[in-house]
């Protein structure tokens, strides 16, 4: 019998073609509504491979019920849905897609900077609410990028390239990690500095860093206060790592000037998202690696690494 690979969610058949030839596959049929969890937990019982995304809780359960699970390929960088442990534990092999994505989500990263340093949605809606009437010298005047000071707060392959652009923006580039990256030091200048230093001196901090449980709500009031008042806050990472309601009453209260989001801690918002609310918000639906050519490498490495497992070799990117 042919090892049996469910995918959650529908993805192009011309992706997919290689597994359908050598295995059993199945695939949900919706690209955007995810698999319901007693569906997922029925097709992971079954399952030789599992291919995921982010929305898919791989806990102990769904691991569990696999006893014939050999691989979960996440569609991701990040992990934080799937019980590592627990999967190897069970001798499960868990792989990601990294460095694939590196450049689309640093532009993206970059593209929220301008953004809510330049006011760039709030000026794009003023156009077409047809309120351009006249030209006067601070109509939604921003903030200049250049020349200032980028904090960067996780740096790593992401956070590097990045660093890469603020570079080319003549910005002094400081940086805080759970370890030094004497790389980005030597090549782009990088500085590494506390915690608390890189929100006091910086004009733009860029939340990059992965979700653990020291990194949950990381930025909260007391992290907001200790940055500066014309200070732009960006998070393209993961929403928990933010609290929100504290970030909502930073902005509200003027303690710091924007934010741009790509994540939050639940997702999809709703349009009745109090951050919503405020002009000064950049909100963006997750689409950090959101380009044709980047999703597409996604899955193929995806697939790639599903059939390595399935065929006894190692998978090019596995969770450590």
């Amino acid at each position: 019998m042919k090892p049996y690979v469910f995918i959650s969610r529908k993805l192009p058949e011309n992706v997919i073609a290689i597994l359908k030839e050598k295995y059993t596959v199945e695939m949900w049929d919706r690209e955007d509504v995810p698999v319901p969890y007693d569906v997922f937990l029925q097709e992971a019982r079954k399952a030789d491979a599992l291919l995921t995304m982010l929305s898919e809780p791989v806990n102990e359960e769904v691991l569990e019920a696999g006893g014939k699970l050999k691989i979960i390929a996440n569609m991701a960088v990040g992990y934080d849905n799937v019980d590592v442990e627990t999967a190897k534990r069970l001798g499960i092999t868990v792989t990601n897609t990294p460095e694939v994505l590196n450049d689309s989500t640093a532009d993206l990263t970059f593209a929220l900077v301008l953004a809510a340093a330049r006011r760039m949605v709030e000026a794009a809606e003023f156009v077409k609410k047809g309120n351009w009437k006249s030209w006067s010298p601070l109509l939604l005047a921003g903030q200049d990028v250049h020349h200032k000071t980028i904090g960067i707060v996780g740096m790593g392959n992401i956070g590097k390239t990045v660093a890469k652009r603020a570079a080319g923006f003549d910005m002094e580039i400081l940086y805080h990690n759970r370890s030094r990256k004497p790389d980005a030091e030597q090549e782009l200048g990088a500085q590494y500095v506390s915690f608390d230093e890189l929100l006091e001196r910086s004009d733009f901090v860029v939340c990059l860093t992965p979700l653990t449980e020291e990194t949950r709500n990381l930025f909260n009031r007391n992290a907001f206060r200790k940055m500066k008042g014309k200070a732009v806050f960006v998070n393209a990472s993961r929403g928990p790592v933010v609290n929100e309601h504290d970030l909502y009453e930073a902005l509200k209260a003027g303690e710091i000037a924007a934010a741009g989001l790509d994540v939050f801690a639940e997702e999809p918002i709703g349009e009745d998202h109090p951050l919503l609310e405020l002009k000064n918000v950049v909100a963006m639906p997750h689409i950090g690696s959101a380009s044709i050519e980047t999703r597409y490498a996604m899955m193929q490495l995806c697939v790639e690494n599903i059939d390595l497992v399935l065929s006894g070799k190692k998978p090019k990117t596995p969770v450590e």
